[in-house]
Formats: structure tokens, sequence, C-alpha cells
């Protein structure tokens, strides 16, 4: 029985140090290793790897003019289309009364991503006579999609009751004649209306790739720019923290993180040596949950999983030191074990909660990279408290049934 807990430790060490080394890659030079599944799935922010600054300002028409209610919907808008293309944490704010600042990591072609985010988007059918049926706003919603046989991309639009209701009654009454489907005033097609067409869909085609339809189908979801929006600067950001310099940080983190784990196991020795294994634990799951919601890694991003990290250790330090008091006492190592944690629980849950709270009002009130870093320290720390309270605890109770950690002086006692 001894031999095969002692086995299960051992197996439990090497699982974590294979996965550890394996998601390490992405973060150092096997980033680039194609072969790698996730390799790719680190994204990151402005501050890291540069990307787009532009200054957008509203500007009066004959159509419409500058409102605040108009400049904050249009913000509403950019952040639609923006989030709907996938660029990673996007910074959109305004400034003034007219102008907005956006900022976009890691753009291929700024120019294509500029002149969609503020192209105006309206959409119009129209009869032979110059009647307007419906409008984007009348829109459900808007899909891009290929047929399978004839290869045809098309964008299929969807539209809600009431415009369902006028697309039925203006196709009826136009059975055999033309009806125009507008962008921004230009003709995309002009078909013939064979029949009714109560079901309240459309299809709009003749787009070159489905990556142009799928542009499209995003302007439409997101609606019509309420203003004119031009273009009054733009420019390329370079990342703020350069290739060198965030090999650098990553190695200092990396050679911290090893003082930090050496220290505990020759201070609290068995006790140390099972929260490094749960700190390697702690660190996979996080940045497994990174991975898995697609986080973006900033500067801020990478201060909060930093901290967060400091509080995992300072969680196993409080139970450490608990267990040392019981163990003085006379206790038993399994009795110090489990009263080192029923004591060491409320500090630890204590000092948890409150940076957690603390982060939750940085989040609501924040934003950008404020927000990325109230995420990166929410998860860090619900992935601390999970590992000092569960895992420590159950591998302390492991190592403490065989004989070879029976002896206080292995716990630091």
């Amino acid at each position: 029985m001894r031999w095969s807990k002692v086995l299960t430790l051992a197996v439990i060490l090497v699982i974590v140090i294979a996965l550890g080394l394996t998601a390490a890659a992405p973060l150092s030079i096997f980033k680039d290793i194609k072969w790698l599944p996730w390799g790719k799935e680190i994204i990151l922010g402005l501050d890291l790897q540069g990307g787009v600054h532009v200054v957008l300002e509203a500007k009066d028409t004959p159509e419409a003019e500058v409102t605040d209610d108009s400049l904050k919907r249009a913000v509403a808008i950019l952040e639609n289309r923006i989030n709907e293309t996938g660029v990673a944490e996007p910074i959109i704010q305004r400034q003034g009364e007219r102008r907005i600042i956006v900022e976009l990591a890691g753009i291929d072609d700024p120019e294509k991503a500029v002149r969609d985010m503020i192209q105006p988007a309206y959409l119009e059918f129209k009869t032979v006579e110059g009647e307007t049926i419906v409008t984007g706003s009348d829109l459900k919603d808007a899909i891009e999609s290929r047929d399978p046989t004839s290869g045809q991309v098309t964008v299929n639009i969807e539209f809600n009751s009431e415009g369902t209701k006028k697309f039925a009654q203006a196709t009826a009454a136009n059975v055999g004649r033309q009806i125009g489907i507008y962008l921004d005033g230009d003709l995309l097609q002009n078909p013939v209306v064979n029949e009714p067409i109560p079901s309240g869909k459309a299809q709009i085609s003749g787009y070159a790739d489905l990556e142009e339809a799928h542009t499209i189908a995003i302007l439409l979801r997101s609606g019509a720019l309420p203003v004119q929006l031009d273009v009054m600067e733009k420019r390329t950001v370079g990342p703020q923290l350069g290739q060198d310099s965030l090999d650098r940080s990553i190695n200092a983190g990396i050679v911290g993180l090893i003082a930090i784990l050496v220290f505990m196991i020759v201070y609290y020795r068995v006790p140390g040596f099972i929260a490094a294994i749960a700190l390697t634990i702690y660190a996979l799951i996080v940045f497994a949950i990174f991975i898995g919601i697609h986080a973006t890694m900033t500067l801020p991003g990478i201060a909060g999983f930093l901290l967060s990290l400091g509080i995992a250790v300072d969680a196993n330090v409080i139970i450490f030191e608990r267990i040392k008091e019981e163990l003085r006492s006379g206790k038993s190592t399994r009795s110090a074990i489990d009263a080192g944690f029923k004591r060491g629980f409320v500090a630890v849950f204590d000092a948890n909660v409150t940076t957690l709270i603390a982060a939750v009002v940085l989040y609501y009130f924040g934003s950008g990279p404020i927000r990325g870093f109230a995420v990166t320290l929410s998860i860090g720390i619900l992935a601390s408290m999970f590992t000092a309270l569960t895992m420590t605890r159950w591998m302390l109770h492991l190592a403490a049934a065989t004989n070879l950690a029976k002896n206080p002086k292995y716990y630091g006692a």
C-alpha cells in the first residue's frame, strides 16, 4: 500500500512536468513550431505585438446631425463590427464631443480594416420607381454561405417581423418586376420577383469569395452607422515592449518562479515540494483557461497573472505555517494537516474574496487593458484557491500516509 501511494505521487509529478513543458512551449521559441496545435492560440495585445491607431471624427451631413446619442450608437456599432471580425481586445473610446479613438492589435491589412470599420452599410430594397421597401433597420440576421454545388457565394438575410410583413407585401405587388438591392447607394443586384416571398428571407450574391461576403454580413448585422465618420489620423503602432525585452521578461519570470519553488522546498520540505507541484498545476489550469477563452496577453494581463501567482504562494505559506504550529503542539501528521487547512481556510478565503471584489470593480468601471488585468487576476485567484484547498490537501494526505514522510521535521516543524 505504501509503495502504491509513492508511485501515485511519482506519476503525478511526471505528468505535471510533461504538461508544464508542453504548456510553456507556446510562450517561448516553440511558439512558431507549426505542429503544436495550440501554438497560435496565445494572442498578444497591442502593447506586445503592435497594431494600428485610428482617430475618427463624426461629421454633420444633410441626412444626419452629430449628437451625443448618435455618437454613442456609433461607438456601439464599431464595437460590434470589430468584435465580430475576431480582433483581440480592441480599444474603442470617445475623445471629446465628436472624436472616437480605435486601437486594433495584430492587423494584417490596416487599410481594409479601417475601410470596413467606417463603411456606412446602409442597406435598401427599392422598386423600379425608387420607392424604398425595407432597409437594414428591418434586418434580423445576415449570414454568409457558399453553395456546395455551384460554389456561388451569397449573403443570406432574414428580416424581422415588421420587415417580413413589408417585404411580403412588396414582392406580392411587384411580381414580374425588378427589386433593386442597394448598399450605401450602390446597386448590388437587381433581381426579378418571380413570386411573392412571405418568408422574409432573401439572398445577396455576386461576391468574389467567402471573406468578402463575411465582411458584408458583419456590416449588415451590426447595422448602419448613424453618422458619417472620417479618418483624421491613422498610424501604425509598434509594440511597447520589444521582442528582446519580452524574452528577457519571460526569462526573468522563469528564474523568479524557480527561485520561489526552491525556497518553498528548502523551507517547508515535503509541503513545499507538494506546493511546487500544485503551483505548476495551477499555472497549467490558468493557461488552459486563457487558451480556451482565447484570452489576449497584454502587459496588464501578465501583471494580473503574476499577482495571482503571488497570492497562490501566499495561500500555501499560510496553510503550511498553520500545519507547523499543529505539529509543534504534538498532533499527528494527518491531524495537523486537517487542522492546518481548517484554521488557514478563513484567512485564505478572506484575502481571495477581497481581491476578487477589487477585480470585479476594476472590470466594471475600467476598459481595455484594465479589464484584461481584472480578468486574468480573477481567473488566477479562482484557480489558486482550487489548487491550494483541494489539490495540495489531497497530495499532503497521500504523503502523510507513507512512512517516508511521517516525521514532523519533513514538514519544517
